[in-house]
């Protein structure tokens, strides 16, 4: 796989070394919760989940695979699933 290749086709993201970054603001925390329980279950379905925070509107998403030192398909595949559920999500 090739990182950079796959970090292109991405909308807002922040390369790390080991990780994929994304800020996000939301109207309210209601719209803030309503979309983590969105990526929640796109998470189960890959059994791959964010290491992320939220404060109020804000929520701060990380994705590695910690268990592999780094980034793997999985992380570029719930960073699409999320970036894909932003497009749909009035926020």
């Amino acid at each position: 796989m090739d990182i950079k290749v796959e970090f292109e086709k991405l909308k807002g993201w922040k390369l790390n070394d080991d990780s994929i970054e994304k800020k996000l603001k939301f109207k309210d925390f209601t719209s803030t919760i309503a979309f983590m329980v969105k990526v929640a279950f796109e998470a189960e379905k890959l059994n791959h989940h964010p290491e992320w925070s939220n404060s109020y509107n804000k929520l701060h998403i990380k994705l590695t695979t910690y268990d592999k030192g780094g980034l793997t398909k999985l992380d570029f595949a719930l960073a699409a699933k999320i970036d894909g559920l932003l497009s749909t999500t009035s926020g």
